[in-house]
């Protein structure tokens, strides 16, 4: 099965396809570029061979520092029909960068959606209602950002100073 989605999606999707990292995954997982995520998970979706009918899940990725461009919104696909063989596809994205919304392909994807948007700032272009779903309406920032202060807006200190502070402190007591 790997196999043939691997020869399907690089021929068919060759010139959306971005350069693989090598990654700890037993998955079967492809970078694409965002504005063709529409595109090529429709046609994941109605391949009467693969059928990835299910949307198992939507998350993202704060690479900050680390890789650009900054954040990676990650989609895990199942194929029912075929023993629920899964496809991850990750799309990199940059900050003030908008990712094409899949709930018009996928309803399930509204919430996760407008999670990640919610926590992590990352807006869904053509989203039915981008609001904030767990944070109030008035919150400022979006709390997984690894550059968002622990302690709310405001605050100066990351999780590396927290890591410093008690340093020099003698806990034998």
């Amino acid at each position: 099965m790997k196999d043939t989605i691997t020869e399907y999606i690089n021929s068919r999707f060759s010139d959306v396809l971005l350069p693989q990292r090598d990654i700890n995954t037993n998955l079967l997982y492809f970078s694409i570029q965002k504005e063709a995520l529409p595109t090529v998970v429709q046609a994941l979706k109605d391949h009467p061979e693969f059928a990835f009918t299910y949307l198992n899940d939507l998350t993202s990725i704060d690479w900050l520092g680390k890789r650009e461009p900054r954040f990676e919104v990650v989609y895990l696909l199942r194929s029912p029909k075929n023993k629920h063989f899964r496809l991850q596809l990750r799309v990199p994205v940059g900050e003030g960068e908008e990712v094409p919304s899949l709930a018009e392909i996928f309803p399930a994807a509204n919430w996760p959606e407008r999670e990640v948007y919610d926590l992590m700032g990352i807006p869904f272009s053509n989203h039915p209602q981008l609001e904030r779903l767990i944070m109030p309406d008035n919150f400022v920032g979006h709390p997984l950002r690894k550059d968002y202060p622990l302690e709310g807006p405001g605050q100066d200190y990351l999780i590396e100073d927290l890591l410093t502070i008690h340093v020099s402190e003698d806990i034998t007591g």
